[in-house]
């Protein structure tokens, strides 16, 4: 019986055995050589094609009778196949036929993949982008980053009204990828064309393939590499390696670093402006925490779709105080001037008088032509709010993770705060920050907690509904195996499942790396996301599309000269009455700021980032409800209610020479 078994067992086993043999055999054969593979091909050429040939010479009535004819006409018929001749008589005079035409083949097959790989190699270096970019006044984008994304959108949008403007990005990656990946994420609309550039931005032969020379302006982006701002220099110096020109583009460039803010100032010359992207996020993220809405005002600022800043030529003002110009315009706000030299005076006292050679600093549309109109008569005084602003407070801060930037927000809340505000650092084990953090006592108590911020018991734990803000910090892109914003989109589910729960908004902002996170993010009513280095690269955009304007942005930016913020209408008007924007402007000269936009509150705005109006006509009327908020700019001696503390590391427009003038503003 078991010998019986046994031999049932080997019968079904041994097909198996053979086809495993047959495969092992052939692939054995196949990994020899060349010459093996034209064999085993050859063999089942002649395994297919003889015996149909044979097929067809026996089914056909005309075929010869004898064998001997039957079989040389399927030797004829399979040597026609086989493009062998088909040469009959001797068996020599067959071999050769047949030998002859082997040759044949193999020159021809020869030829024909010499020629392919030659047009494949030609193509594909016609993909990488290796021609030089025969263009004058175009942006040209060096780097690949999170930034570019943002920098290449806003610049498309800016020429796309312009007749052909190109876009050229050099980056040490491959055409094809980077051109479908940003055409994936952006429009290209009009007649703005994207080119796109292999090669290192680094070497000076690569650099020429965009032709920075000729261009209108130079964005450099840090790369998301570990040593990003000693490329930048690199980047920098590449260019200054370049034949000289008469007139050299302006150049925009970025660190994350304020150590190499210095050397990266050296590295662009006179004519180049160089922000530091860490700290503008960290101090955004801070605002954002204060003012929720503010990141979302911004973006609507400095982007190229809608009302942005603009310099207007005025000499039909001269002479008039600053109030009445800024009264003069329906479809503009007026938000200051700028002077000879460049330099630029934002939310001046009303009663400044407009010289000649003044030119305004307006928020306006780009399609829009500006008539100067006295827009005086649409002002009600009498809807005027009487009360100021809500006296400061020390606050409660809850800070969920940590990164390379969370420092720097630990700092900036250090140095803005009221004493005896609280912050607490929720960290995880494996992303603990270092043992020495920045922190003053008597102004600021900073307490570390070590759990897991997207755990919902560590978060159930804490008083979330006690602070004042929340603020999410993503981790950085080399700190795990997932994606950087993974984490952040996690704790945020968390905090909006705990808000439902509670049936109570909370203040939150998070920090997302990819714009593309944004959509995901589950907010609250109260909540807001700031984009890593995305206010650095609308910056840098700006100031490269019109480089008069860097002045302006220092400014804006500094507490030196005057900032943004977002403030009830409440502060402005009475609640419930109706109004024109106009009394709202003139309401905020009373108080020495410039109203800019506002945001109304609606059933269709619960959202924080969403609902911004810039630039609104000066006679729209409305009925003002506590909930709406406006953007103003004010003076630096607002206090700590100054909006964004400044823009880092930006070099000012009349500063001239190789020498680092000036200290990182901070």
């Amino acid at each position: 019986m078991a010998d019986s078994r046994g031999a049932d067992v080997a019968r079904r086993q041994w097909p198996t055995e053979l086809g495993d043999r047959a495969r092992y055999l052939f692939d054995s054969t196949l990994a020899r050589s060349t010459g093996a593979l034209l064999g085993w091909l050859s063999a089942c050429c002649l395994a297919v094609v003889v015996p149909v040939s044979a097929l067809l010479v026996w089914t056909d009535p005309k075929a010869p009778r004898s064998l001997s004819g039957r079989l040389t006409d399927v030797w004829r018929t399979s040597a026609e196949t086989l493009r062998l001749g088909g040469v009959t008589g001797a068996p020599v005079r067959m071999l050769l036929s047949a030998l002859l035409g082997l040759i044949a083949l193999l020159c021809v097959s020869t030829l024909v993949g010499v020629i392919t790989t030659g047009l494949g190699d030609r193509l594909t270096e016609l993909r990488r982008g290796r021609s030089t970019v025969l263009e004058r006044e175009h942006a040209v984008v060096l780097g690949w980053s999170d930034q570019v994304f943002t920098v290449v959108g806003e610049l498309i949008a800016a020429r796309s009204g312009r007749g052909r403007g190109v876009v050229a990005v050099l980056a040490d990656r491959d055409t094809a990828d980077m051109e479908a990946r940003l055409r994936a994420s952006l429009s290209v609309r009009g007649r703005a064309r994207l080119v796109c550039r292999t090669g290192s931005p680094t070497d000076p032969q690569a650099l020429a393939l965009v032709a920075p020379a000729s261009a209108g302006s130079v964005l450099v982006l840090p790369t998301d590499d570990a040593d990003a701002d000693l490329q930048v220099v690199r980047v920098l110096l590449a260019l200054r390696a370049l034949p000289a020109v008469q007139e050299p583009p302006p150049v925009v460039a970025a660190v994350r670093d304020p150590r190499y803010l210095s050397a990266a100032r050296l590295a662009a010359g006179p004519r180049g402006t160089v922000l530091e992207s860490d700290l503008t996020t960290a101090r955004l993220l801070v605002q954002a925490s204060r003012r929720p809405g503010l990141p979302a005002a911004l973006r609507d600022l400095l982007d190229f779709d809608g009302a942005e800043f603009h310099v207007l030529d005025a000499p039909d003002l001269t002479g008039l105080p600053f109030e009445k110009a800024a009264l003069c315009f329906e479809e503009a706000c007026v938000v200051g001037l700028l002077r000879v030299g460049g330099r630029p005076l934002l939310a001046p006292p009303p009663g400044t008088v407009l010289r000649p050679t003044d030119r305004l600093v307006v928020v306006a549309h780009d399609d829009t032509e500006l008539p100067s109109t006295d827009c005086r008569e649409h002002v009600d005084p009498t809807v005027f709010a009487s009360r100021g602003p809500s006296p400061a407070r020390p606050s409660r801060t809850l800070l969920l993770g940590w990164n390379r930037r969370t420092p720097l927000v630990v700092d900036t809340l250090r140095r803005t705060v009221e004493p005896g505000s609280v912050l607490d650092v929720v960290v995880g084990p494996d992303n603990a920050p270092p043992e020495e953090q920045p922190a003053h006592p008597a102004r600021l108590d900073v307490v570390f907690h070590l759990a897991d911020p997207v755990q919902a018991e560590t978060l159930r734990a804490l008083d979330l509904f006690g602070y004042d803000s929340i603020v999410v910090s993503g981790p950085d892109a080399d700190t795990g195996p997932e994606r950087p914003d993974d984490r952040t989109l996690l704790t945020l589910l968390v905090l909006r499942s705990l808000e439902e729960e509670a049936g109570r908004a909370l203040p939150v902002v998070a920090e997302l790396r990819d714009h593309r996170s944004r959509p995901l993010a589950p907010l609250g009513p109260a909540a807001d996301v700031v984009v890593r280095g995305e206010l650095t690269g609308l910056l840098m955009a700006q100031i490269s599309h019109n480089p008069v304007l860097a002045p302006v942005f220092e400014e804006v930016f500094a507490p030196r000269g005057g900032a943004l913020a977002l403030r009830p209408a409440g502060e402005y008007v009475r609640p419930g009455c109706e109004a024109s924007f106009a009394t709202v402007v003139a309401a905020a000269l009373e108080r020495g700021e410039c109203a800019i936009g506002l945001r109304c509150h609606g059933p269709d705005t619960a959202r924080r980032d969403v609902g911004f109006q810039l630039g609104p006509r000066k006679t729209e009327r409305r009925v003002w409800s506590a909930a709406d908020e406006v953007l103003v700019l004010i003076p630096a001696s607002g206090g700590h209610d100054s909006g964004l503390d400044g823009v880092p590391g930006m070099r000012r427009a009349h500063e001239g020479g190789d020498s680092p003038t000036g200290a990182p503003l901070v």
